[in-house]
């Protein structure tokens, strides 16, 4: 096993346990992590240890992360930040489906409440404003249709 400079390192599985205790991570997010203290094979044996004693799991940590960014973040950014996190496509879609979001326009509006509070003047001067909240709402993960229906329609709708 590689040690880093700095004195004595804890062992391979204790740090993996140190950072499972912070948050859930996915398998391929704690294998990057570990990488420089061990090998491949070490660290994959430390995984599937983690795996068997249900301290890892890819599931619990997607459920964890749409958890707790729902709010923020439309389907998509979920999706693609769910992706990268090395959580396959049906984790995704379990995840999504079992954690209760609401609908996708109605999070939209209450982020869009939260940032912007009124609706942007149909005329041609504040063209600007209704691109830029809505660039706001793309860059959250929202599609172009829930951002054209929020933008475009009162709030009483």
């Amino acid at each position: 096993m590689k040690t880093l400079p700095g004195g004595p390192q804890p062992s391979l599985r204790g740090r993996a346990v140190k950072l499972l205790a912070r948050r859930d991570h996915s398998r391929v997010e704690l294998s990057k992590k570990l990488t420089p203290l061990g090998t491949s094979e070490e660290i994959n044996a430390v995984l599937d240890q983690l795996e068997q004693t249900g301290l890892l799991s890819d599931a619990r940590a997607a459920a964890a992360y749409v958890r707790g960014h729902a709010a923020r973040f439309g389907a998509a950014k979920l999706n693609h930040s769910l992706r990268a996190k090395g959580i396959s496509a049906e984790l995704i879609e379990a995840s999504l489906a079992q954690q209760e979001l609401g609908s996708e326009l109605q999070r939209a509006r209450e982020l869009w409440q939260r940032k912007f509070g009124k609706h942007p003047a149909s005329d041609v001067r504040d063209a600007k404003e209704w691109a830029r909240q809505a660039r706001f709402l793309q860059s959250r993960g929202f599609s172009a249709e829930i951002i054209r229906k929020l933008l475009s329609a009162p709030d009483d709708e």
